[in-house]
């Protein structure tokens, strides 16, 4: 069991047996090969997936491009028109994950939004490095948008969260930029001397030691300072983004980057809200059904869709 250190008390018992249960699944060594480390991780995915509701209808495809295709996974809601869809890119730290180990939650947030979802799997680094994620990932915006008339909710958590932000930024000129965005604990390249990169350097299932190791596998070398498509907060302009909501955890280093990038919209004249969830630590989307303070968030997160989706804005 890990040292719980200050963590003892900022975090529930029922929230304990999770992390718990997620160390005990998913803390490889550090020599061990990326596809090993995969392994380990959709292994870990599997254990706490949660199965899909009766109501959603899944189908696999791909976006076939010129030089590549991107699969993705679409969920419907059974027997209901969906008023708006969502682009859902999962978490893993740019080097994890796919459309398995994130299937649940997409499954859920279709079912309680009541919108059609649909799930990215983007390029993963070392074998990718940077802008291929970004790259798929606005790609698979661009075809979503000749697809449909839907309105289109930008959602992503952790490493998707970062790219749903980015897209955001990247696409907020075209003739049909996104509605809204959702971002889940994301990373989005905020001060690494202050705020929670301080405060919880050292907090469960994320460090800022693990921070700088995703990095560094998605760059590969040291990356441009200004480059929003790495890092959103670099960006110099944050006008004409579309309504935001960022919903942090509180014991998480990231959890900073929500606040900054609420004031960089709002210094602007945009729309955005910081949700900072209490008594939570990174990745807390799979304890939603095992804590009560996660299925707290995970309310949050569906509110705050299925509002933007809708064109209205929560707070």
């Amino acid at each position: 069991m890990m040292d719980r250190g200050k963590y003892a008390a900022l975090l529930d018992p029922e929230y304990w047996t999770y992390i718990d249960a997620v160390t005990a699944r998913h803390f490889p060594p550090a020599d061990m090969p990326v596809e090993q480390e995969r392994a380990l991780y959709d292994e870990m995915a599997a254990v706490f997936h949660t199965g899909r509701p009766a109501g959603v209808e899944t189908e696999d495809d791909a976006i076939t491009l010129a030089d590549r295709t991107i699969p993705f996974r679409r969920y419907r809601p059974d027997g209901r028109s969906p008023r708006a869809a969502i682009l859902y890119f999962h978490g893993g730290g740019f080097v994890f994950g796919g459309l398995d180990s994130h299937d649940d939650i997409c499954a859920d947030l279709c079912d309680e939004t009541g919108f059609a979802v649909i799930s990215i799997d983007y390029r993963l680094a070392p074998e990718n490095l940077h802008p291929a994620a970004f790259d798929d990932a606005v790609a698979a915006f661009d075809w979503l948008v000749a697809g449909t008339e839907l309105p289109i909710v930008l959602c992503g958590e952790s490493a998707g969260g970062n790219l749903a932000a980015a897209v955001a930024h990247a696409t907020r000129e075209r003739p049909r930029p996104a509605i809204g965005q959702v971002l889940i604990y994301p990373s989005l390249g905020g001060d690494p001397s202050a705020g929670s990169y301080i405060d919880h350097a050292e907090a469960p299932l994320l460090s800022t030691t693990d921070l700088a190791f995703y990095r560094q596998v998605r760059a590969g070398q040291a990356p441009r300072l200004d480059d929003a498509t790495l890092e959103p907060l670099s960006d110099s302009d944050f006008t004409g983004l579309p309504p935001t909501v960022i919903v942090t955890a509180e014991c998480d280093p990231l959890s900073s980057d929500g606040e900054t990038y609420r004031d960089r919209i709002l210094a602007a004249g945009g729309k955005a809200a910081w949700l900072n969830e209490r008594r939570l630590t990174h990745s807390f989307l799979r304890a939603r059904k095992r804590a009560p303070r996660a299925g707290a968030a995970m309310t949050d997160i569906v509110t705050a869709s299925a509002a933007l989706g809708e064109g209205r804005w929560p707070y």
